[in-house]
């Protein structure tokens, strides 16, 4: 069969690549040659060489080296190694340390150390252990940036600029009297009088109404359940320190490094606590971090979905996979490894997703630390091992793929995505502790995933307008702007499925007036007179003969028409999925969960069919440039695929003309000339 993809205008085309100094994918990983003697560096170079790595990510956590004490620093050992380098063909991601301050910090600054919602001081003795919001942590911080720009700005190895690492997660959150008297400042900034703040939060509730900003403090662990307003301003206030934080690094490397590229490492479905949309417009190229959960089933799914997810934060440019695994991921409940052609399979559906490199973490397994035990280009085994023979044959892969830079990954469907949302929907007291942000967003991700379709994460205030059908699996928290936007775009001629409890509250987790799904009710046609969580275990059949969990409502329809019922259970004889025509589009509701093979065939009512007869366990996405489109056909099954194919396979050399056969756990990349709509 054919795959025809359509081409929406402005998705497609050639941008710049995203590191134009590099001529080809960016392969390499995060490179700790600190760890290692000096004699090591030589022959890691030579390895390096013969993988075919040409970028390395130097210095993330070498804090303590080059600032042995205070402003006494060391940069010879890093001369040495960036010269080395450089030497050898190999270009340099440059890291600020600043994600790991040395133990002098905390010796010289006690008061810098993280403060838990508990109100208890964590110690220091790892990663990510400071007060964001410290000015003594922001001084030392930037510090050290200046003088790694001072010193390594000409280096001729320089191919771009490493701002700290991973920013964010909820253990980064501090609740000490300095984030307090910073998260006041910003409350300050954000409501000007404090009439307007006790209105925002609802603080009659509970008798909490403020007579003075300093009785406000962050969300410490209380006996009972805390303002979840006032949970989502401190959610916001975190993520708005570190991306200052950042900023201020980015800014002085800028003035003194001018013309290199700077970022930062995104966990982009991984880190629920930083608002990534908002950073994506601070960074000069997003890059993203990605493990595998090497225990779940189907985990290439969830792969694909964090690609999606990156190139979609990235406006649909070319993007960087920072880090991801060759094998085995230590900090995961079980360290299991991946098993031979996996680690190829799950690199090259990142680069089909818009990835313009294949960076792991990391260069060279640690001998010794907290992560010794996690997988590396160069195992503990050394260059006897199928890892790195796998390694090497990738290299191999990647170098026949330069021409993918600055071509556009094409998509048929967009989903909403939004972090306040999901950190509304998961704070205390909801219906139902079954409700989950990402169970939503990954089912419908999943649905379409099986049906052969490529998807778009989508800001749902943004232009929807390319789009055929937008689906919205958990978008708790909806304003007004929002709710505005997909009746605009409903109303001017698209589908847009909504799942259940999307539109309830506002930007402060207060109920929009008038009742259930508050902010849909006049897109969708309907009302929900009640929520009926289910049992744990329980079930509800529909009249199609799906099943759902977790969820069912009262609905009454006021516009809407029932397309599927309920059989069984609390709402039995009652509407559970409905369908309503507004203007020129249509807005369908889906009161329960459903399972993605049965959200499958509602979305095929719907009107996203999918692309048939392709074998179910093949991810099929295309890429696409000004002259050339490059079909990715990856096959996640047992036994060898077929599907109709044309062109040149870049992989294999081989021209294919018919059918192309994709065997059991291969990729192929076919290269055709572009179509023109």
């Amino acid at each position: 069969m054919s795959i025809v993809v359509p081409v929406h205008s402005g998705s497609a085309g050639r941008a710049e690549p995203v590191l134009p100094q590099l001529t080809g994918i960016a392969f390499g990983g995060d490179y700790y040659p600190e760890q290692w003697p000096e004699h090591v560096w030589s022959e890691d170079v030579r390895l390096m060489q013969d993988a075919g790595v040409n970028l390395v990510n130097v210095g993330i956590f070498a804090w303590a080296l080059l600032e042995p004490s205070p402003g006494t620093y060391d940069f010879g050992w890093l001369d040495r190694v960036v010269d080395l380098l450089h030497d050898g063909g190999i270009s340099v991601n440059l890291a600020t340390p600043t994600a790991a301050p040395p133990p002098w910090f905390f010796r010289r600054h006690p008061q810098a150390r993280l403060v838990d919602r508990d109100g208890r001081l964590l110690g220091a003795g790892g990663r990510q252990a400071f007060c964001p919001h410290s000015p003594e942590y922001r001084e030392a911080a930037i510090a050290i940036t200046e003088q790694l720009a001072a010193r390594y700005a000409g280096h001729p190895a320089l191919t771009m600029w490493h701002v700290h690492n991973e920013y964010g997660g909820a253990n980064t959150h501090c609740h000490c009297a300095t984030s307090a008297e910073a998260f006041r400042g910003w409350l300050r900034r954000r409501y000007v009088r404090l009439d307007n703040l006790n209105d925002a939060w609802g603080t009659t509730f509970w008798g909490q109404r403020y007579g003075d900003w300093a009785e406000i403090e962050p969300p410490l662990a209380s006996p009972m359940a805390v303002n979840p307003a006032q949970q989502l301003d401190f959610f916001r206030f975190s993520s708005d320190t570190h991306l200052d934080n950042y900023i201020a690094e980015r800014d002085l490397l800028r003035r003194l490094s001018p013309g290199v590229a700077v970022t930062t490492n995104f966990m982009i479905n991984n880190c629920k606590w930083i608002d990534y949309r908002r950073w994506a417009a601070e960074v000069d190229v997003v890059a993203n971090d990605h493990y595998l959960y090497a225990e779940q089933a189907a985990n290439h799914i969830e792969l694909a979905m964090s690609a999606d997810l990156t190139r979609s934060v990235a406006g649909g440019r070319g993007w960087l996979l920072m880090e991801h695994s060759t094998s085995a991921v230590n900090w995961q409940p079980r360290n299991v490894a991946k098993r031979p052609g996996e680690l190829r399979r799950n690199t090259l559906s990142h680069l089909a997703r818009g990835a313009e490199s294949a960076l792991f973490f990391q260069w060279r397994a640690s001998r010794f630390g907290g992560e010794k035990f996690h997988s590396a280009m160069v195992p503990h085994g050394g260059t006897g091992t199928r890892v790195w023979r796998e390694v090497l044959a990738l290299g191999t892969d990647i170098s026949r793929l330069g021409e993918l830079r600055g071509t556009r990954v094409v998509a048929d469907v967009g989903i909403a995505w939004d972090w306040p949302s999901w950190w509304a929907l998961e704070l205390e007291w909801r219906p139902s502790v079954d409700l989950s942000y990402l169970d939503r967003v990954s089912a419908f991700y999943e649905a379409t995933w099986r049906s052969h379709l490529t998807a778009d994460f989508v800001d749902p205030e943004g232009d929807l307008s390319q789009y055929p059908v937008v689906l919205v699996p958990s978008l708790y928290l909806t304003t007004p702007a929002v709710a505005d936007n997909l009746t605009t775009y409903v109303r001017n001629g698209g589908t847009l499925v909504v799942s259940y409890f999307s539109g309830i509250v506002d930007g402060n987790d207060a109920v929009h007036p008038g009742g259930h799904p508050g902010a849909f009710r006049e897109l969708l046609g309907l009302s929900v007179e009640e929520f009926l969580p289910l049992r744990e275990g329980e079930r509800v059949r529909l009249d199609d003969g799906s099943c759902g969990d977790v969820w069912a409502e009262d609905l009454v329809l006021a516009g809407a028409e029932a397309i599927r019922h309920y059989t069984e259970g609390p709402a039995a004889g009652q509407a559970a999925i409905t369908r309503h025509r507004l203007g020129r589009g249509t807005a369908w509701y889906i009161s329960t969960r459903l399972s993605a093979h049965d959200l499958a065939a509602v979305l095929r009512d719907a009107g996203l069919p999918p692309h048939a007869d392709v074998p179910e366990d093949l991810e099929v996405v295309r890429r696409v440039g000004p002259e050339h489109e490059y079909l990715f056909a990856i096959n996640h099954g047992e036994r060898d695929a077929t599907l109709a194919g044309d062109g040149d396979e870049l992989l294999t050399g081989a021209s294919c003309s018919g059918d192309l056969v994709v065997p059991a756990g291969g990729v192929r990349v076919v290269r055709t000339p572009r179509r023109r709509m």
